[in-house]
């Protein structure tokens, strides 16, 4: 029998009669509660809303008893929507005798498995062996329980994806249910909800959250989104290497620090499915491995880390400087390391903003890899973020098409991509070579490329990854922060070229190597001016930018 007493499954009785539904409750207990939860109702309505709970929460429901006479819904009409919730519960309709017709009829109706009449005095011989034949049968379908979070949502919904990456990115497990299947249909039904409300997702609690914000769903499976101070000494804006690498620095050095991160920690490194030229792992590390032995190790100097959180201004208070969050609210700080990165560039081709998240992908490869078993999958870029993806996606779809704008690989990829890709026989590279437009009625189904002497070539496709540019995100900074033609922020020696300092500069020193023109806010990754977009670059510029931060602190 089950030993597990953090999560029993439940048996439940229910009777309209609060006397005998008591004596019928105490008689399982009896017998059964050192490993089953007894509950007890006294209306279907109310029985109904209890499995809904139990199967929210992940519990099972080992066994149902009914009463057959229950006035506005009797136990046959109770067990049949039951069946629906917990099909694999087994089921007893509990009558009177003179109602012993109706329950062997209700057998065919609803599948009942017994049938047992009250008063079943002793209940050793009456009562207890009906309720022990129906554990045995339900045990003997060994179902285990399961206590992950539920995603239930329309597998080419982009919302859906949203969340699922999101999760899969901050290393939160779940299980994924296709709410058109009947399992997902069901936890459906148990949340009360339609279809047409997905994705729904089910916390750890059975709590059902409808068509969450990502801030809601970080919330719910307990990820830090809230500041625990008001005042630090560095603010990190951004969870990618130069981020964490600065946060690991900065926190051991005994700095209250906070890192910012809209998304999860990582930033587009999180995303690579494998890097094979990072410092000190010489079979390779995945993105998502680095990312979380980076996280645990800030933390563990006891930097706090927020996700889910975007930064939208920054602005300079006397000698601190105030970060705006994304819900009015804002933190104090010294000193801020600016290290957000940059995102991939929109995709110019027709089609292709409709179907984002229902076949095209901007970024991660890993969540949707398993789903392009059987696919021709078309990856958009040249850099080594696109050739790592095209090297691990291969081992799922059929073909792989690396779609290159350039007229050669060596330009923009390692050379330790390059042989890789040659080497595996399903991978096709297309150099000279765009996308024309992306077509499909609820999912992406065909992608047309145009080469540049303008032929085109239709592909049936369902995954298009795309892998181009480099974006800086920093239109949300301050006009007085200097940036170059392309957005990315100027730094050190850059802002005093010809001897002139910045106008918004109000020190008499010169910018710090990684200082911007507002004093004390320092920027490390790739979102700087003229930085080398690497990963082990983008970590050491963020310890680095600790070691100025002291610097800067020490005039204050």
């Amino acid at each position: 029998m089950p030993t597990e007493r953090t999560a029993r499954p439940v048996l439940l009785t229910v009777d309209d009669d609060p006397s005998v539904s008591r004596a019928v409750a105490r008689d399982l207990r009896r017998r059964y509660g050192a490993d089953y939860r007894i509950m007890r109702s006294e209306s279907g309505e109310e029985a109904l809303q209890a499995i809904r709970e139990v199967v929210l929460r992940g519990d099972q429901v080992a066994a149902i008893l009914a009463d057959y006479r229950m006035p506005r819904m009797n136990g046959v009409d109770f067990l049949e929507q039951a069946m629906d919730l917990v099909p694999q519960a087994r089921r007893a309709l509990v009558t009177a005798y003179a109602d012993t017709n109706a329950a062997i009829a209700a057998i065919n109706v609803v599948d009942v498995d017994h049938y047992l009449l009250k008063p079943w005095e002793p209940p050793e011989e009456k009562f207890y062996p009906v309720v022990d034949e129906l554990l045995e049968a339900w045990q003997r379908q060994g179902k285990e329980p399961e206590h992950k979070i539920k995603i239930l949502g329309h597998p080419w919904s982009a919302a859906s994806y949203e969340i699922r990456d999101f999760l899969a990115r901050n290393m939160v497990p779940y299980r994924w249910y296709n709410v058109s299947d009947p399992e997902g249909a069901q936890l459906l039904a148990a949340a009360g909800t339609e279809q047409s409300h997905a994705p729904v997702v089910i916390t750890r609690d059975g709590q059902p959250l409808v068509q969450p914000s990502l801030l809601e769903v970080a919330n719910a499976v307990g990820l830090s989104t809230t500041p625990q101070g008001e005042f630090y000494d560095v603010v990190i804006i951004g969870g990618g290497p130069a981020g964490l690498g600065a946060a690991v620095y900065a926190a051991s050095e005994g700095l209250k620090t906070v890192v910012v991160e809209r998304a999860a920690a990582g930033g587009q490194a999180g995303q690579s499915s494998r890097i094979d030229n990072y410092l000190g792992f010489p079979d390779g590390v995945t993105g998502d491995q680095l990312a979380e032995r980076a996280r645990l190790q800030a933390q563990h100097f006891r930097a706090e880390l927020l996700t889910a959180r975007t930064v939208v201004g920054l602005e300079a208070r006397g000698p601190a400087r105030q970060v705006m969050l994304d819900d009015g609210s804002s933190v104090l700080t010294h000193a801020v390391v600016l290290a957000t990165g940059v995102s991939y560039r929109h995709l110019d081709a027709a089609g292709a903003p409709e179907l984002v998240g229902r076949g095209v992908y901007y970024g991660s490869s890993a969540t949707q890899a398993e789903s392009c078993g059987g696919d021709h999958v078309i990856i958009v870029g040249g850099a080594n973020s696109a050739g790592q993806a095209a090297v691990y996606l291969s081992r799922y779809a059929d073909k792989v098409t690396l779609a290159v704008r350039g007229g050669s690989l060596q330009k923009s990829m390692s050379s330790y991509l390059i042989e890789q890709i040659t080497s595996i026989p399903n991978i096709d590279v297309r150099l000279n070579t765009t996308v024309q437009s992306c077509s499909g009625e609820d999912r992406l189904q065909c992608v047309t490329l145009v080469d540049h002497v303008g032929s085109q070539q239709v592909h049936d496709c369902g995954h298009l990854f795309v892998f181009i540019g480099a974006a800086p995100l920093t239109d949300w900074l301050p006009a007085s922060l200097v940036r170059d033609s392309s957005g990315f922020v100027v730094t050190g020696p850059d802002l005093t070229v010809g001897g002139t300092r910045p106008a918004s500069w109000d020190l008499e020193r010169d910018p710090y190597l990684l200082e911007s023109s507002l004093p004390g806010v320092f920027v490390a990754g790739d979102v700087r001016s003229q930085s080398v977009k690497r990963v082990a670059s983008a970590v050491g510029e963020g310890a680095l930018a600790v070691t100025l931060v002291h610097r800067y602190l020490a005039e204050q």
